[in-house]
């Protein structure tokens, strides 16, 4: 399926690609609205429904996946919240074996995210993924979220790369559009990014289900 002779560099996103997605999704969707409520003293669906609002509001764009921004506006302690629910961490199937493989093959290997520093913490407190990849950069380091094609230029100012050999994998398809409308060549979309729900079926990219099925030959 992927010519690794073909392959420098390989750009990987975090969450849903190489960390299961549950967790976030879990903790935006069902423990921050409990908790929100908790707080203050609210119904569990007034909240729902505000953070919902604020979700439509803010997507795809930096505030989305900031931090600061959350806890700014919502007035608590995010971190604090987050790290309640972080034994739900995981790495996806087969990753780091995976990760191994590619690194075997002399690849260049990053985790290229939207994820903010803190967020990144906590899966670096979870998980020894930091020390599986030469290096993790967040599109927070740009103030430009993958979603904007400008990301990629930054990125490539910050570490260059040929997009006809470079390998970008990324469960989100608006940002695997972003990267295409930049140049990269060799894009690849995630079929289960959350365990707890429906595999995709379609996709404008080449869908990977497992990543047993796509590592170099040793």
């Amino acid at each position: 399926m992927i010519d690794w002779n073909a392959i420098n560099t390989v750009f990987l996103d975090m969450d849903g690609t190489l960390l299961d997605l549950h967790y976030d999704n879990y903790f935006w969707l069902h423990h921050l609205p409990q908790r929100l409520a908790d707080i203050r003293g609210e119904s569990v669906d007034s909240c729902r429904e505000l953070l919902q609002q604020m979700y439509s509001t803010h997507q795809g764009t930096l505030n989305w996946y900031c931090l600061d921004f959350w806890e700014q506006a919502l007035q608590i302690d995010l971190m604090g919240l987050k790290r309640e629910v972080a034994d739900r961490v995981a790495y996806r199937p087969s990753v780091k074996a995976f990760l191994r493989s590619i690194h075997a093959h002399g690849l260049d290997v990053a985790i290229v995210t939207n994820a903010h520093y803190k967020s990144i913490e906590i899966k670096l407190e979870r998980t020894d993924i930091g020390e599986q990849v030469d290096e993790i950069i967040s599109s927070h380091d740009f103030g430009l979220p993958k979603e904007d094609e400008r990301f990629w230029h930054q990125l490539q100012q910050r570490k260059p790369y040929d997009p006809e050999t470079t390998a970008f994998f990324d469960d989100n398809e608006a940002v695997l559009r972003s990267a295409e409308r930049s140049g990269i060549r060799h894009l690849y979309s995630i079929a289960h990014p959350d365990s707890q729900q429906a595999q995709r079926l379609e996709s404008e990219f080449v869908l990977i289900h497992d990543f047993k099925d796509i590592m170099p030959a040793s």
